[in-house]
């Protein structure tokens, strides 16, 4: 009963924004999220509200927006997609919510799917590189980041035309997210004439991957890509790593895998694995925005690790907070919508942005982990 009673509420809500486009008189512009806060993937949400309020502290502190403020608020969801629609709800009707940003996550994205198609309201920067995020009709979703289809693509060329390797397994989460790198893979290998020798999936938020190791291990990959959670990942090359048959494989850890979680759980143990990101190293100084970054997460989050996911999350609320300076007159939602998707292409100082394939980022971005650092690999495909 509650489950109806939620979807009716939502329904006269998604009607009720789609025939308006109204003033957002507040002087504080909120903008909400549903990621994991608590559970296996509870990392992930720190990260992200740590980015997040690191760039809108300072704007605030800084009046950078004149007379008006930015608020973010988050609801816990675990990293389960029924919780992301309750949360979606209280959003809507609890907060004067101006937007969304920073939702952790693919199959929690997509059980909220249907009602961002119908309410029109900004969706921004979803932590997930999901293909059906990147539909032209979905004219309100604003991704920051490259797709998955982009990081396995690069994975796929760098180690088959510069490694010259052609035996691939793949680890994935049994969801939405498992199944669009699972996709993703197969297509970068028949665009080779090559085909997955050998496959093992797990459960969303388990640690159970015994299966998905056993049919895996009597092949002997040369390469095994993980699209997993950090924990899973980490577990599974702990294990494979104990096993002759897995001595000389390269494990392949996409972004949403959380490179330095992973890092973490292995204890510096990360001899034959490559990260891939959508984001350059959070180190590098050279670098406008990411020095900006890590000047202030130091002032807000000084006990707070500098990473990948925070800095993407930091440049998701600069980039949110760039389109509303740019507005002339009234702050409206489509107003926000428009001035995002037409932010100068040099507006993060270093990092390059061209609003193409529903994203800002277009790049991807190999590093294998040494001497207690991310070091990129040089590779251009």
């Amino acid at each position: 009963m509650f489950k109806v009673i939620v979807f009716i509420l939502l329904f006269f809500t998604t009607i009720y924004y789609t025939l308006k486009d109204e003033v957002y008189r507040d002087n504080e512009i909120v903008f909400s999220s549903s990621l994991a806060k608590t559970g296996i993937m509870n990392q992930w949400g720190k990260s992200v509200e740590s980015g997040v309020l690191a760039y809108f502290n300072y704007v605030n502190d800084n009046n950078i927006l004149k007379n008006k403020t930015m608020k973010f608020i988050s609801y816990d969801d675990k990293y389960e997609p029924a919780l992301t629609l309750e949360n979606f709800e209280k959003l809507i009707h609890h907060h004067n919510t101006f937007g969304f940003l920073g939702f952790v996550g693919t199959p929690t994205v997509k059980n909220i799917l249907p009602l961002l198609e119908e309410n029109q309201m900004p969706f921004v920067a979803p932590f997930t590189g999901a293909e059906f995020l990147r539909q032209k009709h979905l004219n309100n979703i604003i991704n920051i980041r490259s797709s998955y289809k982009d990081e396995i693509e690069k994975l796929v060329d760098y180690l088959y035309h510069k490694k010259h390797l052609d035996k691939f397994a793949v680890f994935y989460q049994n969801d939405d997210y498992g199944e669009e790198g699972y996709i993703s893979l197969i297509k970068a290998l028949n665009k080779r004439n090559l085909s997955l020798i050998a496959e093992g999936t797990y459960k969303r938020n388990t640690l159970s991957l015994s299966h998905a190791f056993d049919e895996i291990k009597e092949v002997k990959p040369e390469v095994i890509v993980l699209v997993g959670a950090y924990k899973a990942n980490a577990l599974f090359i702990q294990k494979a790593k104990q096993h002759p048959n897995f001595k000389e494989t390269i494990f392949c850890v996409i972004s949403f895998g959380d490179a330095n979680a992973v890092v973490q759980e292995l204890q510096g143990e990360t001899d034959n694995i490559i990260f891939s990101q959508v984001v350059p190293s959070y180190n590098d100084n050279s670098i406008g925005v990411i020095k900006e970054y890590a000047l202030l997460m130091k002032r807000y989050y000084p006990n707070e690790p500098l990473g990948f996911i925070s800095l993407e999350s930091f440049i998701a609320a600069k980039t949110v907070v760039e389109a509303i300076k740019s507005i002339e007159g009234n702050l409206t939602q489509k107003k926000f919508l428009n001035a995002i998707k037409q932010l100068p292409n040099d507006f993060l100082e270093g990092i390059p942005t061209h609003f193409e394939n529903s994203q800002l980022l277009n790049d991807v971005y190999l590093f294998e982990y040494k001497n207690s650092q991310f070091v990129e690999i040089a590779y251009e495909h």
